[in-house]
């Protein structure tokens, strides 16, 4: 047994227990949060879980990187998309995290750090996944 087979019986599990690990820090930071913490909080972290759903939607083997072919153009164009909603989130995230840190009256620090742990840990997953997932 190679490691890539090895990769493609653990890699799902290890994936979801990244992924679950994110969601995790996220929670713990929310229930002990001293304040409410606002919606606009969560966005980053369910912007990062729909960029790992959309760029794991995109079978690895319809991908062809040839830069004369035109026939993948969806393809290339949604993992772009899906590349930037995940970046998006991941900028959001900082950015509040910097609010956070600046703001007394807001959530905790704790509360910003957790969220991009959330949103580091949700798209590691995504690829995680996404390279482990053969068809």
């Amino acid at each position: 047994m190679d490691l890539r087979e090895l990769w493609t019986i653990f890699g799902p599990g290890f994936a979801g227990a990244v992924f679950g690990a994110g969601w995790w820090f996220w929670v713990d930071a929310v229930v002990c949060s001293s304040v409410k913490v606002s919606f606009v909080h969560y966005l980053p972290g369910i912007f990062a879980s729909l960029a790992a759903l959309m760029f794991n939607c995109v079978r690895r083997e319809d991908i062809d990187y040839s830069p004369y072919e035109e026939g993948e153009w969806r393809l290339k164009l949604w993992l772009f998309l899906a590349y930037v909603v995940s970046f998006v989130s991941l900028a959001a995230s900082v950015g509040l995290l910097v609010q956070d840190a600046l703001v007394k009256t807001g959530p905790s620090t704790w509360t910003g750090t957790a969220g991009v742990l959330q949103c580091v840990l949700v798209l590691i997953s995504g690829l995680m996944y996404w390279t482990s997932h053969w068809d």
